[in-house]
């Protein structure tokens, strides 16, 4: 993780009052747009995943968790599986709505996507007010998924999303 630290200095840019005023919204893109960076990062969040013990597959929220949940299923040698906004995924779906800092949202993953007792780390960019992760968590968890805990990017404390969590562990490379 030695090289993260800088590369999220120097690669993170904040972009005030969207996607509405009031919100800072942490643009990611130009960090793993950069092959240091990407790499960094990448290096960082497996070193992170691998301390929540043995996983059997890791979940991307989308949007921005899909781009980095598959690098960390990869090197981990396990699955991936994608946890969607409503509508968009084919088959039988367990649905878990939720609230954001600036409305109100719905994530869904297949019924069938994890087996009995599956431990699964949940991936996305950034814990905010801890409704996406929370969600998330509990569509495992009736699909009879064990979560092993959350992993992000980027946390913002003054939100206090980590208290919604409960205790389920969490990690986050970054706080602002």
């Amino acid at each position: 993780m030695s090289d993260f630290p800088d590369a999220a200095a120097r690669l993170i840019r904040a972009i005030d009052d969207w996607p509405e005023a009031g919100v800072t919204f942490r643009d990611i893109t130009p960090l793993l747009s950069d092959p240091q960076g990407l790499a960094a990062t990448v290096s960082a969040l497996v070193d992170a995943a691998r301390a929540f013990g043995p996983l059997d597959v890791v979940a991307g929220v989308e949007a921005r968790g899909f781009l980095l949940a598959p690098l960390i299923a990869e090197a981990l040698g396990i699955g991936l599986v994608p946890v969607r906004k409503a509508g968009k995924l084919p088959a039988r779906t367990l649905s878990e709505s939720y609230s954001l800092e600036y409305g109100d949202a719905v994530v869904e993953i297949h019924a069938d996507a994890v087996p009995e007792g599956a431990r699964v780390l949940v991936v996305d960019d950034v814990l905010a007010t801890g409704g996406t992760l929370a969600a998330a968590g509990r569509l495992f968890e009736r699909a009879g998924a064990v979560v092993a805990g959350n992993l992000v990017l980027i946390e913002l404390p003054a939100l206090e999303g980590r208290a919604v969590l409960g205790d389920v562990p969490l990690t986050a490379l970054l706080e602002y």
